[in-house]
């Protein structure tokens, strides 16, 4: 149980790492609908997608492997110089060949010079701090991971702030003052890229010193299995873009109106609320799948984690859509966006069967085999492209989220298919298949039934039925830990 113990510990900081920044983010959503057309958050959702799909580019599957040769070779400052000098000199050559033909990608994304720049200096400062990150982490020292993780969002936050709200009212009750001098009219969307900029760089100048305490010694041979080992981990997170974030991309390209794309986007943050949970959850268990990979035990522990991922995700997936009419007014403030919430329970279903195919996708990466993981991606991606064309046409962004939750839960039943055959993992079905159902279930009827919906009496009534479901199938676990404490 102190195994669990140490688990829950971790992941706990972890998700304070992720999820408080993650709900200081979540007061921008409300903060750019207020001050954006429709049409501009779609610009900057957009952008933002270009980004999260170089994210994973640059770090090329590095982090990954980071994490597998540091628990795995005995030499770990080698681990940490030779992945460290490798992202250094390959986000280096990124941000020359970027700068050079920022005109080009401009004109190719049809999106303004001044933003690409802006968010080729994002790229180049997050990737620096890839593995000083990861050296947090495979050190145990989430506290420092999370107080920096932290500090980034809410220096992102406060610039926004500024930015938006408070440097508009200095400018007008003072025009010839010297804050003036920073401030554009109709640049809203600028200031926005700004503030993650400005935000990105102290995050880099905190974690700088990593690159001086090393020692600049390079590894071919290790270097050449890392990128083995991470290679798979690159198309799988290519593909994990394409399914999670391409989509807005893929939308402009099919000429949906910016308006739509916008209030798409916007109704979409609704759903991360699963992604919170599963972020935080695989933060904390990554490194936790590797460290444990020898005992004798793990195919049942890993079983066991995965039973209350399920059962906790279920929770969330049904104690947010019961309560998503409240969560709209908080996080989506303008009524003109409301056009997209049909797509809400979607995409939090969606999440979750991501986060349900992350935890059993930890039979590849114990096995050596991420190769299979990239197939599963691409298989995902293929899903996604395929759908988003058949479907956008007709069916707007709805046919988006259609096609991500097919992605998603494709992936999940093929990684469990492939998974049983060649590492078998002990996964209790029966009882993570009656979670899962019965939370769609009450969800659903909670969402698309009128009466239901309108009425609070009914989710509530829902939730502790399920919270009674969950304590009745799992109570002597329950009364276990309680004791222990």
């Amino acid at each position: 149980m102190s195994l669990y113990k140490s688990l829950f510990k971790q992941t706990l900081i972890y998700g304070l790492a992720t999820v408080l920044p993650r709900m200081i983010s979540f007061l921008l959503n409300p903060l750019y609908t207020k001050v954006l057309p429709k049409q501009e958050f779609a610009d900057v959702s957009i952008v933002f997608a270009y980004l999260v799909f170089f994210n994973v580019v640059l770090s090329y599957g590095m982090e990954t492997a980071f994490f597998r040769f540091y628990n795995q070779e005995e030499n770990k400052k080698k681990v940490i110089s030779t992945t460290t000098i490798s992202i250094f000199w390959s986000t280096i050559t990124f941000l020359v060949l970027s700068l050079l033909f920022r005109n080009s990608l401009s004109h190719w994304s049809d999106i303004n010079v001044q933003y690409i720049t802006y968010t080729i200096w994002i790229l180049v400062l997050d990737a620096l701090v890839i593995i000083p990150f990861s050296r947090l982490r495979a050190e145990k020292k989430p506290m420092v991971y999370a107080i920096i993780k932290i500090g980034n969002v809410t220096t992102n936050f406060l610039l926004n702030l500024f930015f938006l709200l408070v440097l508009p009212k200095i400018t007008a009750s003072n025009p010839t003052g010297f804050l003036s001098t920073i401030y554009f009219e109709n640049f809203q969307v600028g200031y926005i890229f700004v503030s993650s900029l400005l935000s990105s760089l102290l995050t880099f100048i905190v974690l700088s010193p990593n690159y001086f305490k090393i020692k600049w010694k390079f590894d071919f041979l290790l270097w050449k299995k890392m990128i083995q080992y991470g290679f798979p981990i690159l198309i799988a997170g290519i593909g994990f873009a394409i399914n999670e974030h391409f989509d807005k991309i893929l939308l402009d390209w099919f000429h949906v109106s910016k308006s739509d794309i916008g209030a798409y986007s916007a109704c979409y943050k609704i759903g991360m609320f699963m992604v919170l949970f599963r972020t935080a959850f695989t933060l904390g268990i990554e490194p936790f799948f590797f460290s444990h990979a020898g005992n004798e035990n793990a195919p049942q522990t890993y079983a066991t984690i995965t039973k209350y991922f399920v059962i906790t995700g279920s929770f969330i997936l049904l104690f947010v859509i019961v309560f998503v009419d409240i969560l709209k007014i908080l996080l989506v403030p303008n009524p003109s966006y409301w056009e997209a919430m049909k797509v809400v329970p979607l995409i939090i279903l969606a999440n979750f069967f991501l986060g349900i195919y992350t935890n059993l996708s930890v039979w590849y990466k114990i096995i050596d085999k991420t190769k299979i993981g990239a197939y599963i991606s691409i298989i995902g991606a293929v899903i996604t492209l395929l759908l988003n064309y058949l479907l956008i046409e007709k069916f707007s962004y709805y046919g988006s989220a259609i096609a991500t939750i097919t992605a998603y839960g494709s992936m999940m039943f093929i990684s469990y298919y492939l998974g049983q055959k060649k590492y078998p993992i002990p996964y209790e079905i029966n009882k993570i298949g009656s979670y899962l159902g019965i939370s769609i279930l009450l969800s659903g009827l909670s969402f698309y039934i009128p009466l239901f919906r309108e009425s609070y009496i009914f989710g509530i009534f829902a939730l502790i039925l399920f919270g009674y479901y969950i304590y009745r199938n799992e109570k002597q676990v329950l009364l276990k830990i309680l004791k222990k404490n």
